[in-house]
């Protein structure tokens, strides 16, 4: 128990360098590039899978947004791939530090964004002025739109880092106090027990809901400006 709260947070290192890279580079390892004629049951799961968020994802879209969708779809599977790992004990989850998931959703956003000024550049500054706005609030509403299109990439990122970040506290907290409660209260400990097993299967979901709510939202801003 007197384990830093917190130390599963820190990147970790290896003779003194950072190993964060190998980290975000494993997950390539889970889905290997099919080279048989016909595939496993696993592949041949992943590849349905994979087509059907796409289908989904891409319904929405003009034939100009979907360019994206490779993109997008490498964009879910590592996100998702990468909270699924960090469930794992003594492991490391990227996706629990801001400066990456500000790293994979500034990028997205100011691509959608550029490519709407490039391609829509009257509909892109309209958003910014409402039709039938009163004269004296046209310069709040500017302000105001042009703050709500720039924190977007940072709501994209606090959202991701908060939800698995407060998912992987809770465990933290929970299994400490079913070590503690086993030699205090065996039924008590028998119960947050269950409640930790309860827990580490919602945390399973939130893993892969906000793999998926991330790469949605950015599809969101891409459909806007397309």
């Amino acid at each position: 128990m007197n384990e830093n709260l917190f130390a599963s947070f820190i990147t970790p290192t290896l003779m003194g360098l950072p190993i964060v890279l190998l980290i975000i580079m494993f997950p390539n390892l889970l889905f290997p590039s099919p080279s048989r004629l016909v595939n496993n049951r696993l592949v041949s799961f992943q590849q349905w899978l994979i087509q059907l968020v796409l289908k989904q994802m891409m319904a929405m879209h003009n034939p100009k947004g979907r360019t994206w969708s490779l993109m997008l779809i490498s964009l879910i599977m590592f996100i998702g791939s990468t909270n699924l790992l960090g469930l794992l004990p003594h492991s490391f989850t990227p996706t629990t530090q801001l400066s990456m998931n500000l790293g994979m959703a500034i990028p997205l956003w100011a691509g959608a964004v550029i490519t709407g000024f490039r391609h829509k550049t009257k509909a892109s500054l309209a958003h910014f002025l409402p039709q039938g706005t009163p004269i004296p609030l046209i310069p709040m509403l500017i302000i105001i739109e042009t703050i709500s299109l720039f924190i977007q990439p940072m709501a994209l990122a606090v959202r991701l880092t908060a939800n698995i970040t407060a998912g992987h506290l809770l465990m933290h907290l929970i299994g400490g106090a079913t070590l503690v409660l086993m030699s205090i209260s065996p039924p008590t400990a028998i119960l947050t027990f269950i409640i930790l097993v309860l827990l580490t299967m919602l945390e399973f979901a939130v893993a892969l809901i906000q793999a998926y709510v991330f790469t949605l939202l950015v599809s969101l801003y891409l459909h806007d400006n397309t």
